[in-house]
């Protein structure tokens, strides 16, 4: 397996977590903003330092935000943790 067969795969299983609103490019650029936010943390930035690669930083925040309250990342770390008991 290629590393960007593994990336695909991980992918394929956060996105079904993630609440996708009806309205802008979400859908379409929220790999990139999910990635932004990951990024943000591994690196310990400001939210201002996020390389524009993943969007900008006030809609990376947003995201950010918006899944946190919605439970997102608690509900990942919680089937992750299931993953891999079983």
């Amino acid at each position: 397996m290629t590393r960007r067969q593994l990336a695909e795969d991980q992918w394929k299983f956060v996105e079904l977590y993630l609440p996708i609103g009806g309205f802008g490019l979400y859908p379409e650029r929220l790999r990139e903003q999910f990635e932004g936010v990951i990024r943000r943390f591994r690196s310990g930035a400001q939210w201002r330092d996020v390389p524009c690669e993943f969007g900008p930083w006030p809609t990376d925040y947003g995201r950010f935000r918006v899944w946190r309250d919605a439970g997102v990342f608690t509900t990942l770390l919680e089937c992750l943790i299931g993953e891999a008991a079983a």
